[in-house]
């Protein structure tokens, strides 16, 4: 139920961290790839890793909160592997500073990034998904985006990522009748490279340890389990649902 030969797969924000955790995750249970992001060099070594596994895949340079950018992409993954089944809507980015303090610019460059670019993308590839009557999409939302915190000002963020959730719900709703599932996961931290600067901290382990039932980040590999689930046929009644692989953060 988990397998994926065959199956053609998009991964947004694909050059870096989770994204290229989960291209490779979708490579190794079969999937050929495309993989999405503006550093084209980052992606060719990420394509190097999935070639290698006998897996087809494309390397593509696309600023995903751009539309004409996106239109273009999806449009060369679709002539280039004749349909798309899986979308992982991953990219992100995030800014800091107190709600009171943050400038427009950052806002928007956030909304953007991490809720635009999920509409623009889940509209483009989802054209195709509804011709062909199948497709999985899988966004990348948060633990803050179905919780605050109280200790790292990121207003942006927390609605972006809420948005994310919403946004999952509502696409849910409207294709299931194109059987197209819609779904997200919703990570605690992990080492990226957004986040590697900040849990390299004392004051963030003793944070870990104080909101965290499992008291640690997560692991490498610990998030593929959800994406798996999400892109495959496993999950062919999931749908507008959202995991948080957490280490049980949001349950307390």
């Amino acid at each position: 139920m988990f397998e994926l030969t065959g199956k053609k797969a998009i991964v947004t924000g694909a050059s870096s961290g989770l994204g290229v955790q989960f291209a490779l995750a979708l490579a190794r249970q079969g999937a050929d790839v495309a993989l999405l992001a503006r550093r084209l060099d980052r992606l060719e070594a990420v394509k190097a890793q999935i070639m290698a596994l006998g897996r087809q895949c494309l390397a593509i340079k696309c600023d995903v909160s751009v539309e004409t950018e996106v239109q273009a992409a999806v449009a060369q993954v679709n002539q280039a592997f004749g349909r798309i089944d899986i979308l992982a809507n991953n990219a992100g980015v995030s800014a800091i500073a107190p709600a009171e303090q943050m400038t427009e610019a950052d806002w928007d460059k956030v909304i953007d990034i991490d809720l635009k670019a999920v509409w623009l993308m889940a509209k483009h590839v989802g054209q195709y998904m509804i011709n062909q009557g199948y497709g999985k999409i899988i966004n990348t939302s948060s633990i803050f985006g179905l919780v605050g915190n109280s200790s790292f000002p990121v207003v942006a963020y927390h609605a972006a990522k809420f948005g994310v959730v919403g946004l999952t719900k509502a696409l849910a709703g409207e294709w299931a009748k194109h059987n197209i599932t819609v779904n997200a996961i919703g990570p605690g931290f992990f080492d990226s490279e957004m986040t590697h600067a900040v849990i390299e901290t004392p004051d963030f382990n003793q944070y870990v340890a104080a909101g965290c039932p499992m008291k640690r980040i997560g692991r490498e590999g610990e998030l593929d389990g959800a994406m798996i689930y999400f892109a495959s046929d496993a999950s062919s009644y999931t749908t507008g649902q959202i995991i948080a692989v957490d280490g049980g953060w949001t349950s307390i």
